[in-house]
């Protein structure tokens, strides 16, 4: 599974770790989560990741 980053902050969205603080289980390709999750660092919207 790819990884993700926000273009905004740097955070990395690994499917491995999922964002289980914000309701993403391990193991939940990017393209699963829902569009109004947002990047748990900075609040940039999921349209503002890239693949790396």
């Amino acid at each position: 599974m790819d990884k993700w980053v926000c273009v905004i902050c740097g955070y990395v969205y690994d499917p491995a770790k999922g964002d289980p603080e914000n309701g993403v289980k391990p193991g939940t390709p990017f393209e699963a989560i829902s569009d109004d999750w947002v990047c748990p660092d900075c609040g940039a919207p999921k349209s503002d990741f890239e693949k790396m």
